[in-house]
């Protein structure tokens, strides 16, 4: 069956990843270590409340227990990343890095030629953004303040506030922009 053999891969690997053994997770769990024998040898046929034991020893949803194991390591080609031209004058590219969604988080790669200029949509209140300038000079206004960005310099600022990015140099300029949204409020 397609679900023991899921829930006995992924059960097994999340238990080394914790370094725990098979003992230290029923304990845990509050079941037998035969238990956790039988369900990573994916002979087992567990009750919805061994599942859910097992879900909260380790942390996770009980989906991720029964879901296919993902590939722990993905190669991206460059080509396959999200990209969109996104210059209100010259010529840049924003570029997605992170193919899945990740709760409140986006990373993306700016690539600004030469005069271009990039108008920044202010995100939800409380969002942090920290911009990372790789290569050229970049210029970053935040409210009126403007500062001008060298290879390796960071700026961090309000990313809930009107902001834009402008090549300060003759050559393209490539930044990383890492974006911490606020969580939404309830």
């Amino acid at each position: 069956m397609e679900a023991s053999a899921n829930l006995a891969a992924n059960l097994k690997w999340m238990r080394e990843r914790r370094s725990l053994s098979q003992a230290q997770l029923a304990k845990l769990a509050s079941v037998p270590r035969s238990t956790i024998a039988n369900l990573e040898g994916g002979d087992a046929n567990p009750t919805l409340a061994v599942l859910l034991a097992m879900a909260e020893a380790l942390q996770v949803r009980v989906e991720e227990l029964l879901s296919p194991p993902r590939a722990r390591v993905v190669k991206i080609p460059a080509s396959e990343l999200p990209a969109r031209p996104r210059a209100r004058r010259g010529t840049a590219t924003v570029k997605h890095l992170l193919p899945d969604p990740v709760a409140g988080l986006e990373i993306d790669r700016l690539e600004l030629g030469p005069n271009a200029l990039v108008v920044g949509i202010p995100h939800r209140p409380g969002t942090r953004e920290y911009l990372c300038c790789e290569r050229g000079r970049v210029r970053l206004t935040v409210l009126g303040e403007e500062l001008v960005l060298d290879p390796g310099d960071v700026a961090v600022f309000p990313g809930d506030q009107k902001h834009s990015y402008a090549n300060a140099g003759e050559t393209t300029a490539l930044t990383y922009s890492v974006v911490a949204l606020a969580p939404l409020s309830s």
